[in-house]
């Protein structure tokens, strides 16, 4: 069967959107959804951030505080975080496409997820039904292309598709909170591909890495328990991340969302057949529509000729489509050969990387003996 037999496109795909324990959408009133977008957008790097938010808000830092906890809480926040580029760190990354037993994917996306380097893991409703994002580190033994062979062969997998990043032009997570569909559709000013070559780092930087990453505490000073496992004064430890960001190490300080917590339940892969000269100009397009988030160029093969990947996310699959159409219709893609959509229904695994810990070397020991 050929690769793109099993897509159906966006006028005629309908998810499975399956229940799963506390993954109903929770109401969220207008500070809730304030607040939601303020903290994805980029979480102040000062003293306090939370009495900058607070001044956005036009709220009292108490209660700012106070709300975000709740919302970390109710698992509508899942955790605010410093969000490092893996590629200027050196990592090697890709998205991985795998064909597992239809009837048992959860025995496959185990397997797979128990690399501390997949960091995104969905079933969706293709024939290559398993989709996954890892990464392996800079000094790793077995590399990306032996690791994606152990994995494949643990996992029993019958093939798997490699689909690198060859130019970024969007990762940028931010769900709409307040706006409409319209809003989402609506598109900003196209911006370059990203650098995605590595970038030098030292030894401080991945002190400040290791003591940074993972959940920050709500408290006013959030960066104080950090800067002080360092021996270091917060005022150099937050100089020192502010050149972290202009080198491009780290994107950006942010809440990450629990999708349908947060009332999005439907996200939907969104993948283009554009003409290699037009690849540069209509991604950069295609990345500033609000309701993008993850915009990319990947490679090609005889039976998947879709070059340019886009992730929608919406309140239904209707907002996604929505979306999709309208980038569909301003670049004359509206074609069956020319655009697929597939949708995840169900989620394995979505976390944040944590990088120089020791889970990579001992994966590679125990599941590769090297």
């Amino acid at each position: 069967m050929a690769l793109r037999d099993g897509i159906t496109d966006s006028a005629t795909a309908t998810p499975k959107l399956r229940s799963r324990t506390h993954g109903a959408a929770i109401p969220l009133d207008d500070l809730d959804k304030r607040l939601l977008n303020l903290m994805q957008g980029s979480f102040p790097i000062e003293p306090r951030p939370y009495a900058r938010v607070a001044e956005l808000a036009e709220r009292s830092e108490d209660e700012v505080m106070a709300r975000v906890q709740k919302l970390l809480d109710e698992r509508i926040i899942r955790q605010v975080t410093p969000i490092f580029d893996t590629r200027a760190l050196g990592y090697s990354s890709m998205l991985v496409a795998a064909k597992v037993d239809a009837e048992n994917p959860h025995r496959a996306a185990k397997v797979i997820n128990a690399h501390p380097g997949v960091s995104h893991n969905y079933l969706r409703n293709h024939e290559f039904n398993l989709w996954f994002t890892i990464a392996t580190e800079p000094d790793s033994k077995l590399g990306l292309e032996g690791t994606l062979a152990a994995l494949a062969e643990e996992a029993g997998a019958e093939s798997v598709r490699q689909l690198p990043t060859l130019k970024l032009f969007k990762i940028r997570m931010d769900l709409e909170m307040e706006g409409t569909t319209a809003d989402l559709a609506k598109a900003a000013v196209a911006a370059d591909p990203v650098e995605l070559e590595p970038q030098p780092y030292d030894e401080l930087d991945i002190a400040v890495i290791r003591a940074l990453q993972g959940d920050m505490p709500v408290i006013a000073e959030p960066y104080g328990p950090a800067a002080a496992e360092l021996g270091m004064p917060q005022e150099r430890f937050l100089d020192h991340l502010a050149r972290m960001q202009e080198r491009g190490i780290l994107r950006r300080v942010a809440a990450i969302l629990f999708h349908r917590r947060a009332g999005f339940s439907a996200n939907g892969m969104g993948v283009w057949k554009v003409p290699e000269e037009q690849i540069l100009e209509v991604g950069r397009q295609m990345a500033a529509v609000r309701g993008i988030s993850h915009c990319y160029q990947r490679p090609t093969y005889e039976d998947w000729p879709y070059s340019v990947f886009t992730m929608a996310h919406g309140r239904s699959k209707e907002e996604c489509d929505a979306v999709l159409d309208s980038i569909a219709e301003t670049h004359g893609l509206e074609g069956p050969d020319e655009r697929a959509t597939l949708y995840s229904s169900t989620e394995f695994k979505k976390i944040r990387l944590l990088y120089f810990t020791d889970e990579f070397k001992t994966w590679e020991r125990e599941h590769a003996g090297v």
